[in-house]
């Protein structure tokens, strides 16, 4: 009786493992993600889910006539736990025969030195080694692991930032790859919860790593992961990944038709003058006024600005776009040396500004060694450079901070509040500009440019006096190095 019992539950188990592989080849080919007899580059982390999405192209290459090898990227963020991934995907891929590529990099060391953030540095490096391993490799396509609760995880990330359509819209299938639009990435798994791939996972015995930094409570994709989404399905809708996919397929396709709308009327104005003579196909385009910015739809108005800002290399949020928007002629500050108009056809001027009535005193001073010390605004600081050997939360005690040294730099810059200068204190989704933040604590007008604030050499504020300090400087779990700040 037992053995019957076990027989059956067997059988179960590989009926719903054959039906797993069957809904991924569908949307394979329903979507046209991967074609017959191609080459696919198949990025590994040594997660469940880019685990299982190797095991899954591999159990249906021969059917399909695929050529599948694997690409690792170690981002030396966590130390032995890095190199533990790199192993294990290395020695999966010996056991299935496959072709194997790595790559690493020091991610920390190359955002201080391309003044980017940790996140985006990691992406960009990772982005380019698969690029570069599908061009070894002669394919064109690489496969990801992304699945449908990174989607709902995004959705709500950017929506607490305030993200418009385009982002809201969240990850497509199919994508053109950020290093190269020659390389396209593919997401197989995009349509299947991650319990799905966890359950596939232990019923084929897949092996796997956990990444601890996963379920830390310091990054706002876990507190929304592991708080806030178990939450609303609990108490407000059960069904929450469903509607929420759902909304970002509606959301997508109508930012996609406007954006497309904001194309046409660029390809007609590209300059802001009448449109060109020249027939141009718009079949499904909204009929556009012949002229006259204004009298283009809102939604479109915005998403025009955001383009031309964009090309013009400067960050097009909301607010900005508002203003632009709303006063055609009156120049905005964007930077504590620039500000931008834009005039009735929509078309973005920019001009120098002065700075005049702020105190544009500064100090650059190297940080040499394990310590040191500075003066400046008539303020003595004392830093000292420590290794983080375990994760505590720092106590909050008058006169001294904690930040996290490497995304910091070598270099630091001592001066006062200027026009246009943005900042992101602890806990806040975005930053904003300086003068909001003086308002909201209550600084008085007379105290506000004599506070002293301190940026990185790529011009990042990284702390306020009186404010907290900036949201990307604070410490986590894969900080490896502390800056101990006395003031």
């Amino acid at each position: 009786m037992i053995r019957l019992l076990a027989r059956r539950a067997k059988k179960k188990q590989d009926g719903r493992v054959s039906e797993f592989l069957q809904r991924v080849e569908g949307e394979i080919h329903g979507r046209r993600l991967l074609l017959r007899g191609q080459k696919i580059l198949v990025a590994v982390s040594g997660g469940a889910d880019s685990m299982v999405l190797l095991h899954v192209l591999n159990s249906l290459a021969k059917k399909n006539r695929w050529k599948i090898s694997v690409a690792h990227f170690n981002h030396q963020l966590r130390g032995r736990a890095s190199d533990a991934d790199e192993k294990l995907v290395r020695q999966t891929a010996k056991k299935l025969r496959l072709p194997f590529s790595t790559g690493r990099a020091d991610v920390k060391q190359f955002a201080a030195r391309s003044k980017t953030s940790v996140e985006m540095a990691a992406r960009k490096l990772r982005h380019e080694f698969f690029a570069h391993a599908a061009r070894e490799q002669k394919t064109s396509v690489v496969a990801l692991a992304h699945h449908a609760d990174d989607q709902v995880e995004l959705f709500f990330l950017r929506l607490l930032r305030g993200a418009g359509g385009e982002g809201l819209a969240g990850m497509k299938w199919r994508s053109p790859s950020p290093a190269s639009e020659r390389i396209i990435l593919a997401r197989p798994l995009l349509g299947f919860s991650k319990g799905e791939i966890l359950a596939f996972a232990r019923a084929n015995k897949i092996p796997f790593r956990d990444d601890a930094t996963n379920f830390s409570a310091n990054f706002l994709r876990n507190r929304i992961r592991n708080e806030l989404l178990p939450l609303l399905q609990k108490n407000y809708q059960p069904g929450l990944a469903r509607a929420v996919l759902r909304v970002m397929e509606i959301v997508g396709a109508e930012s996609e038709f406007v954006g497309e709308t904001a194309r046409h009327w660029e390809r007609r104005h590209p300059d802001g003058t009448a449109p060109h003579k020249r027939r141009i196909h718009a079949s499904g385009m909204p009929a556009l006024p012949k002229n006259g910015f204004d009298k283009l739809r809102v939604v479109v108005q915005r998403r025009v600005l955001q383009m031309r800002l964009v090309k013009l290399g400067l960050v097009a949020d909301f607010e900005l776009i508002e203003q632009l928007r709303e006063a055609p002629g009156k120049f905005v500050s964007v930077s504590s040396s620039q500000a931008a108009a834009r005039d009735e056809a929509g078309q973005i001027k920019l001009r120098k500004r002065s700075i005049t009535g702020f105190n544009a005193a500064e100090l650059k001073l190297k940080l040499r060694g394990r310590a040191g010390q500075a003066e400046f605004g008539g303020k003595k600081f004392r830093w000292q450079i420590q290794p983080q050997k375990t994760f505590k939360l720092p106590q909050k005690k008058a006169g001294v901070e904690i930040f996290d040294a490497d995304e910091i730099g070598d270099e630091i810059i001592f001066r006062h509040w200027r026009a246009g200068d943005r900042f992101q204190p602890t806990g806040m989704r975005s930053p904003v500009k300086l003068q909001d933040l003086f308002v909201n604590a209550k600084v008085p007008a007379t105290q506000r440019r004599d506070l002293v604030l301190a940026a990185t050499a790529r011009g990042e504020i990284f702390w306020v006096e009186g404010l907290r300090i900036g949201e990307k400087f604070k410490l986590a779990p894969a900080v490896k190095t502390r800056l101990l700040w006395r003031f």
